[in-house]
């Protein structure tokens, strides 16, 4: 089956259930897919999330003062809600409405750098109201910017925000 590109969908935040059932009555059950565009390739989500969790990863490696003081500080790190540490390391254990994908990326990260968290702090690292907002998506350079998709501008010219 030859797939066509039909929008850059953005961030789905808490519509994101809603978001899917909406394409699957547009589309049809099995007849659409989410993917990613990196070096040249499609990726399907386990690849893409792959690379994701690979920035954090390159950044507390360049940036060791802040990983130590994450790890003698926190005990684990959440996204949206405190039950988010239940994913462990499973990028498919998504129990609330957000998708939450870098707090198991921050804690991959710090496995992979042979490092554990030894604090007290249950730390959220999306919150604007605290110094891990560093720790935010937003806040982390992607580490292959050259490798992202191409401008879509022409085709596409913004990229939809279904909010939080």
């Amino acid at each position: 089956m030859a797939w066509k590109t039909i929008e850059r969908p953005g961030y789905f935040g808490k519509k994101r259930d809603e978001v899917l059932r909406s394409y699957d009555e547009r589309y049809g059950l099995g007849k659409w897919r989410l993917s990613w565009y990196f070096n040249g390739e499609i990726l399907n989500k386990e690849e893409a999330v792959q690379i994701y969790e690979d920035a954090y990863y390159e950044h507390l490696k360049k940036n060791s003062s802040l990983l130590e003081k994450l790890i003698t500080t926190a005990y684990d790190v959440y996204d949206t809600a405190p039950s988010n540490v239940q994913a462990v390391y499973s990028y498919t254990h998504q129990e609330t409405p957000n998708t939450h994908l870098h707090d198991v990326s921050i804690r991959r990260a710090v496995l992979r750098l042979g490092k554990r968290f030894s604090g007290k702090e249950l730390i959220q690292v999306r919150s604007t109201d605290s110094e891990w907002w560093v720790l935010s998506p937003c806040m982390i350079p992607f580490h292959l910017p050259d490798l992202i998709l191409p401008d879509f501008s022409d085709e596409f010219p913004e990229m939809k925000d279904y909010g939080n």
